[in-house]
């Protein structure tokens, strides 16, 4: 009984089949390949938007709990959460287009964990340029 309940975290989120595959049979018989450009893209872009929120939002929290009492400064929660929506709306639709446009070039198929990788790593590569172009200007 204790073995049903040993499945990893990434597992338990890839088996949430947020993008399933139209054609699994096709595909290969994996019901979490992403075969086509558009189930591609869109696993990509997914997770790119749901982690630049993961992201922005504890950022998002600490600027309005620190920043409350301040005349001006109190509305900066508003503009993060908006870049937090806003990039990936606009940077992570094209990079995601262009991730999975190599795919299909290559004629490879993407599981579901390639998705969260690239996805993921878009928004963490996000973080680090914000971070490396703030001390830059130190």
């Amino acid at each position: 009984m204790q073995g049903d309940y040993n499945i990893g975290f990434v597992q338990q989120i890839l088996s949430l089949n947020l993008v399933p595959g139209k054609n699994a049979t096709n595909c290969g018989g994996n019901s979490t390949s992403l075969c086509n450009f558009r189930e591609m893209w869109f696993g990509i872009f997914l997770w790119a938007f749901v982690s630049s929120l993961v992201f922005h939002l504890p950022a998002a929290l600490l600027a309005l709990a620190t920043l409350r009492r301040h005349k001006m400064a109190r509305f900066l929660p508003l503009a993060i959460m908006f870049m937090g929506v806003v990039g990936p709306l606009f940077g992570g639709v094209l990079t995601s287009a262009a991730i999975a446009g190599v795919y299909m070039a290559a004629g490879k198929k993407m599981i579901s964990l390639e998705a969260l990788v690239f996805g993921v790593g878009q928004s963490f590569c996000v973080l680090v340029i914000s971070f490396l172009r703030v001390l830059a200007t130190l």
